[in-house]
């Protein structure tokens, strides 16, 4: 399998699964090349993570999944194995370890990949959501536009509008990883008419004033202003941003 082939392939997973975590098993990455298998862990796109409880049993062409079971052997060491139901022949059967050794990843992980390559502080997460990950505020020479990362038929990025696959900017080469800013760029700049990355009023209000904490509690005192700066608006605009615009709630007037 070759590198843009194996970014697709995880791409892919992660977006076709339920939640934010794609499993992957050591036997999965040994079909993958090492290089860039070794890249993916350098970048920490894969994290090792807890042992499967459960294998496929390779006996038959039934190819069950099974619960795996421990006892000690007589050399001291923990014998791991499956049991066969299917098969006269077969009962017991013996799991090696690393059958069970499971990597993860997840559409955050590739999310903070962006941020890094593209040079961007990433805005602090306004939701919880499995589905779009924050990538940071991308500025262009006429246009400034938040970039999010979003699950669709696989891991797409939207800004300004206009959506493109991650894997069509995002390349693996030489174990090194690689993105084309210079594309995004033209779609900031290049802003579709009524387009932007989802982010709700409110949400910005959110986002805004949680930055803002984070740099009063960093000692910056020209808060307002680093935020201006790096939203790509005015200083008086951040402050009616920040306003919450609830109207004032109403005396009840008393009945006695």
């Amino acid at each position: 399998m070759t590198a843009p082939n194996l970014l697709h392939e995880l791409l892919d997973h992660i977006a076709a699964i339920q939640g934010d975590t794609a499993l992957l098993s050591t036997t999965e990455l040994h079909q993958w090349p090492v290089e860039d298998v070794a890249a993916l862990k350098k970048h920490k796109l894969l994290q090792k993570t807890c042992p499967a409880t459960s294998v496929e049993c390779v006996k038959c062409e039934e190819a069950c999944i099974k619960k795996v079971y421990s006892d000690p052997a007589p050399s001291g060491e923990t014998q791991l194995f499956i049991v066969c139901d299917q098969q006269n022949d077969v009962n017991r059967i013996e799991i090696p370890a690393n059958r069970l050794e499971q990597w993860k990843s997840s559409g955050s992980y590739f999310a903070n990949l962006t941020t890094e390559l593209l040079g961007l502080r990433q805005s602090p997460p306004n939701h919880t959501s499995n589905e779009r990950w924050e990538i940071g505020l991308l500025k262009g020479k006429k246009h400034s536009s938040h970039i999010t990362l979003e699950k669709g038929n696989t891991l797409q990025l939207s800004l300004a509008g206009h959506s493109i696959v991650l894997s069509d900017v995002l390349t693996l080469e030489g174990g090194n990883f690689t993105i084309d800013k210079k594309i995004l760029i033209r779609f900031v700049d290049n802003p579709l008419s009524g387009g932007g990355d989802a982010e709700s009023a409110e949400q910005r209000r959110e986002r805004i004033k949680k930055r803002i904490d984070e740099l009063k509690t960093q000692g910056v005192k020209a808060f307002l202003k680093t935020v201006a700066e790096e939203e790509g608006i005015s200083t008086s605009r951040i402050k009616q941003l920040i306003q919450d615009n609830k109207p004032p709630l109403k005396k009840e007037t008393p009945y006695w």
